[in-house]
């Protein structure tokens, strides 16, 4: 009984333990993001330049997995000249949504590398990784239609890497790992484990990678704008984007993507303050107009 006693007595330290270092962790590693005004967490020693070094070495994998289009063909020269115009306007962009919140943007772009590669695939896709590495597969290109659609994509995906979206995620899965050998140290059984980490998921992780889309969306439609695209092409993109779906999309709640439905709502919100942007930032109004 003693023995027992004494176990259960040191489990509850070593959970205690777990729990003021993720508390520590948490509240340590917390900042306001200028571009969104909202509060997130990203490891301090985790840098701009780790996280570029880390976007590069998936950039290499990538390009050796999958099919690059020669840089001279003309579909990388159209893309090319998107990536071009949307990267001219990030920091003008940057600064004017860091002013919304009485903010001064921190300018991450200035460490990135800028390159974009095309890649012959079905896959109706695109990225932009941490460091500025990006790539647009063909399969989104009849879908996207337009120039003006592309540049969407683009922007959103280039918003991603802005927005330290991965550092921030590295982050939360540090504390995730930190709450599963808690709950392991607790004496908690696998199964009991695992139906906290799936409440878990449901009620945070998802939200919050939900959240990441929609604040990537808000600064790609803004750069858009800014670049001289048309931000009103946004919503027929998502719903073209659906229909190629073809409706089999994950119910929003088990999705790390808001629904399509949720996706152009939102879009037609910001339209307003976008075409605001596009008068004020697009030197030339007619350029990238259908």
């Amino acid at each position: 009984m003693g023995m027992n006693n004494r176990q259960g007595g040191l489990r509850i330290w070593v959970v205690l333990a777990f729990v003021l270092y993720a508390g520590w962790y948490w509240f340590s590693n917390r900042s306001v993001d200028p571009l969104t005004g909202e509060t997130v967490m990203i490891d301090k020693d985790l840098s701009p330049d780790q996280e570029k070094a880390l976007g590069l070495q998936s950039y290499q994998q990538i390009l050796q997995q999958e099919r690059p289009l020669p840089a001279d063909a003309k579909v990388s020269k159209q893309v090319e000249a998107i990536a071009q115009r949307l990267i001219a306007k990030v920091p003008e962009v940057s600064d004017a949504l860091a002013a919304e919140h009485g903010m001064q943007a921190n300018h991450v772009e200035k460490s990135f590398d800028w390159a974009v590669t095309v890649l012959q695939s079905d896959q109706v896709n695109a990225f932009c990784l941490p460091g500025g590495k990006m790539a647009v597969y063909t399969g989104l290109l009849p879908v996207a239609q337009n120039a003006d659609a592309v540049a969407v994509v683009m922007g959103h995906e280039i918003s991603h890497a802005l927005l330290r979206h991965g550092a921030q995620r590295m982050t939360r899965g540090k504390l995730e790992q930190l709450g599963q050998m808690a709950g392991a140290a607790s004496g908690m059984d696998q199964s009991t484990l695992q139906t906290v980490m799936s409440a878990y998921g449901y009620g945070s992780a998802l939200p919050y990678a939900r959240g990441q889309e929609s604040q990537a969306d808000e600064l790609g439609l803004m750069l858009a704008a800014a670049a001289c695209f048309d931000p009103r092409e946004a919503v027929p993109l998502w719903q073209r984007m659906n229909q190629s779906a073809g409706g089999k999309s994950t119910p929003e709640f088990a999705s790390t993507h808001p629904s399509a439905d949720t996706r152009i709502q939102r879009l037609q919100a910001l339209m307003p303050k976008a075409l605001e942007y596009r008068q004020k930032f697009c030197e030339t109004a007619s350029a990238g107009m259908h």
